[in-house]
């Protein structure tokens, strides 16, 4: 069975059944729209990452996201407080072309970061996390550099795990935790620098979704050719995509490369 975006909605509408959930499919963007009717605040998936789980792991990839949006609607209905929950709060990577602000037209925290990625924050509610807004941290009298401050510290706390593979004689580092906090990863500056130490190629960086990152040493041009199929092939199965060019580092700086098909990259 080939499962279509058409199909897909019907099957999680069906699973996501209840009287006071919303629903709205948009074809042009390809993702569908899952609210609570009563207060308005709901979830937006893309649907093109979840078919491309499918297609892997079937009903698993289905089970994942009912699980995921049903603790969503349930967190997003209760009221959240900052201060007490200092060490739940972290870091999440996202695109510029993520929201700046929620559904309820509050503006949500944000730093700049690359030219491809922000640094969103979030409180980590156990199996979900809700993104903080500017409403949160008025409440409570937080400042952004406090905010900036906590959750650089939980990130750098966070246990590392990664798995090795040498492709073409270019040494790949996935972390992938699964603890929804991977791409944020990417902000432990003394992870990144431990990493530059030993490589010895160029470093490259790249965090095609929420829940991997990827380092590189690249020892040859066919390093950067299989790095951009796999950004590629990471962010178009991501549940939460968020760039597919990949990074440059050096002294502490990251720079966005365009990798052009059996060239160099382009910076």
């Amino acid at each position: 069975m080939k499962m279509t975006s058409g199909k897909l909605v019907e099957i999680l509408k069906g699973k996501l059944a209840n009287a006071e959930w919303s629903f709205d499919f948009d074809r042009e963007k390809d993702s569908l729209r899952v609210e609570d009717s009563t207060s308005n605040k709901g979830v937006t998936l893309s649907l093109p990452g979840i078919i491309a789980k499918w297609e892997t792991s079937k009903e698993k990839a289905i089970d994942e996201v009912v699980y995921y949006v049903e603790e969503a609607l349930i967190v997003m209905n209760k009221e959240q407080e900052l201060s007490g929950k200092e060490k739940s709060i972290y870091p999440v990577i996202r695109s510029t072309s993520f929201p700046t602000e929620s559904n309820e037209g509050i503006k949500l925290c944000y730093s700049d970061h690359t030219a491809e990625t922000r640094i969103y924050y979030a409180l980590d509610l156990g199996n979900t996390y809700r993104l903080i807004d500017e409403k949160m941290m008025q409440k409570e009298n937080w400042t952004r550099d406090q905010l900036k401050e906590v959750s650089a510290f939980n990130v750098r706390a966070l246990k590392t795990s990664v798995k090795e593979d040498i492709v073409a004689g270019n040494v790949f580092y996935f972390f992938n935790a699964n603890d929804g906090y991977d791409a944020s990863r990417i902000l432990n500056d003394s992870l990144l620098q431990s990493f530059e130490e030993k490589i010895e190629g160029k470093m490259a960086v790249a965090v095609p979704h929420q829940d991997v990152l990827i380092i590189v040493d690249v020892r040859n041009d066919t390093g950067y050719d299989i790095l951009a199929q796999l950004t590629m092939s990471f962010f178009a199965s991501g549940n939460v995509p968020i760039t597919a060019l990949s990074f440059l580092y050096e002294s502490k700086e990251l720079e966005p490369i365009f990798i052009l098909g059996k060239n160099k990259p382009i910076q």
